[in-house]
């Protein structure tokens, strides 16, 4: 159908279409119910991945994925309402592909790739090449996004976002974290404060090298320094009706300080697996 009307306008849970048509932003000729797929509602285990369909909705995640994938976990928790957590999907929020979507950030530390499908073949995407700009993807006229393939958290997993309250708002600026204790390894994701979102390359670098990964010691205040000011660096903000671009990097900065202290504190007690 997709391939027949590519200029269809998938809909799922339509937390995000709705808002467009009700305030005619767009007016596409067709809509694509994908609801009635079942398939893109189920999720299951692969390979030390968890393959979870375009339709699996967020409170879904929270419910039966908190443990494996605790940060796409943390980040679901501050979508919307409990009625948009409901409905609103993680394919979704990667098919409207806005710098801000709540789910973005963990998909990027936690080295995500995107399962991607036409009438005639089916690819993969790397999160981190997904994204081409403000609500723009890779994604060609007759795809659609059928699944995230998301490895298992390695080890601890935070997010957090700044908003004006803390349900139901639009990301001043968001920030997740992953630790891979056994490769020495940190992974990033920036929201809502570039034209995609981002990972923090430099800041990665830095953690891993930095990070006492054997003796498990407490974070020295320098490290998380450093750390926050190079995830605050790596952020491309602008000036807009949410918040200025200095106070998202410097929000960013102070995110980026917690999230790596309550990973890091997690790491030590060993219970983040629980």
């Amino acid at each position: 159908m997709k391939a027949e009307t590519p200029q269809a306008l998938p809909i799922a849970g339509g937390t995000d279409v709705m808002v467009e048509l009700n305030f005619d932003i767009r007016r596409p000729p067709a809509l694509l119910d994908l609801t009635a797929v079942p398939e893109f509602a189920e999720w299951a285990p692969d390979n030390g991945s968890i393959r979870i369909g375009a339709g699996v909705p967020y409170a879904r995640i929270i419910s039966e994925l908190g443990a494996t994938l605790p940060g796409l976990a943390i980040a679901s928790r501050t979508v919307g309402s409990p009625q948009i957590r409901n409905r609103g999907t993680v394919g979704g929020n990667l098919g409207s592909a806005s710098p801000a979507g709540d789910a973005h950030p963990p998909l990027l530390a936690g080295n995500a790739t995107i399962e991607i499908a036409s009438s005639t073949s089916t690819r993969t995407l790397p999160a981190t090449e997904f994204f081409l700009g403000p609500k723009r993807s890779a994604l060609k006229p007759d795809e659609l996004i059928t699944a995230v393939r998301v490895p298992e958290a390695p080890g601890p997993q935070q997010f957090a976002k700044v908003g004006t309250r803390n349900a139901m708002v639009i990301a001043v600026c968001s920030f997740a974290i992953e630790l891979d204790p056994a490769n020495s390894r940190v992974g990033t994701g920036i929201g809502s404060a570039g034209p995609t979102p981002l990972r923090a390359a430099e800041a990665e670098e830095f953690a891993a090298s930095e990070l006492p990964w054997e003796s498990r010691e407490p974070l020295p205040d320098t490290v998380l320094a450093r750390f926050g000011e190079l995830v605050g660096a790596a952020a491309r903000p602008i000036d807009d009706v949410r918040g200025t671009a200095a106070y998202r990097r410097h929000a960013l900065s102070v995110l980026a300080r917690r999230t790596l202290s309550w990973a890091w504190r997690d790491f030590r007690s060993g219970g983040w697996s629980t």
